[in-house]
């Protein structure tokens, strides 16, 4: 199972985690974006179904909340929180919902929610509208790039 040095490590992220404003995320110890948020609320608040069904960033209710991972996700709607639930891997946006761009180079920063973008059916989210259309002007480099950076990506490279 887990031996000492295991359990202190654990203990180490899960500190680091939450003093940060990351969580880590449960399935793959990779962080999730909780930064500014005390509650630990992933993405700000906001639905990340909105970005599909709704064609942009919704901020969620209270009244629609659900515990995924490490993080609370907000919905802006019943149904959007039952889409979730039934195929979060589809909502989930990429990169622990830290800005791609960042993540392409190798660190975690915080975004906007109005700077996104779906590609291949997955959401992106970036840092502001100023480095969305740096990601735009080259999405799949950066993409692959990022892929790349985020399993060896961890807390200590939050900026």
């Amino acid at each position: 199972m887990f031996d000492r040095r295991d359990v202190i490590r654990l203990a180490g992220i899960a500190t680091i985690a939450t003093l940060g404003g990351v969580t880590a995320r449960a399935d793959a110890e990779q962080p999730v974006n909780t930064i500014g948020s005390p509650d630990g609320l992933a993405i700000r608040g906001y639905d990340p179904v909105a970005y599909f069904r709704d064609g942009g960033p919704r901020l969620g209710k209270p009244d629609f909340s659900v515990r995924h991972g490490s993080a609370n996700w907000r919905f802006a709607s019943a149904e959007n929180k039952a889409s979730f639930e039934a195929d979060p891997e589809r909502y989930l946006p990429a990169y622990g919902g830290f800005c791609a761009y960042g993540t392409s180079r190798g660190y975690l920063v915080k975004i906007e929610p109005e700077a996104w973008s779906i590609v291949d059916g997955r959401l992106y989210l970036n840092y502001d509208l100023g480095v969305r259309g740096t990601w735009l002007n080259r999405t799949r480099t950066y993409i692959a790039r990022a892929n790349a950076n985020w399993p060896n990506i961890t807390t200590k490279d939050v900026r």
